[in-house]
């Protein structure tokens, strides 16, 4: 499977951390930036995940800022694009379980590496229940 990445400056060293560790797992990562600690935009990012996302060309994506607010909003600007910001393992569960989530936002200044890595492991390990919840997955876009 291959996965899209980004992040704003501020995280880089985690984004780079994060794709150590899929690189690890076997996974194919699509570096979307940024690609240093020099300032740039957040939104960039995340548009440049989303899209891949939107379009079918990538399955999860993962996008990291400071809260994971900012980043979070940017993505699930897309149609297809269900964007979750999780702090902890059990919400990355739920994000799957119950909302089929295809973005994990993670607020990298409220986390550690080692949660980071924890709640992105949780992330590509959980399965969609379905059921009641796809009923309700199914009624997100507005478009």
């Amino acid at each position: 499977m291959k996965i899209a990445i980004g992040c704003d400056h501020a995280v880089f060293v985690l984004k780079e951390k994060l794709k150590e560790h899929l690189e690890r797992l076997k996974y194919s990562i699509l570096d979307c930036g940024a690609y240093s600690d020099a300032s740039v935009d957040y939104p960039d990012f995340a548009h440049a995940v989303g899209k891949e996302i939107n379009d079918n060309n990538i399955e999860i994506g993962v996008l990291i800022c400071g809260s994971g607010d900012g980043i979070s909003m940017v993505a699930n600007k897309y149609k297809h694009v269900r964007a979750a910001l999780c702090w902890t393992s059990e919400i990355a569960e739920l994000a799957i379980k119950h909302n089929n989530a295809n973005i994990l936002a993670l607020p990298a200044r409220y986390i550690t590496d080692q949660e980071g890595i924890e709640i992105l492991n949780t992330f590509l390990n959980t399965e969609f229940e379905g059921g009641r919840h796809e009923r309700r997955v199914n009624k997100i876009s507005c478009v």
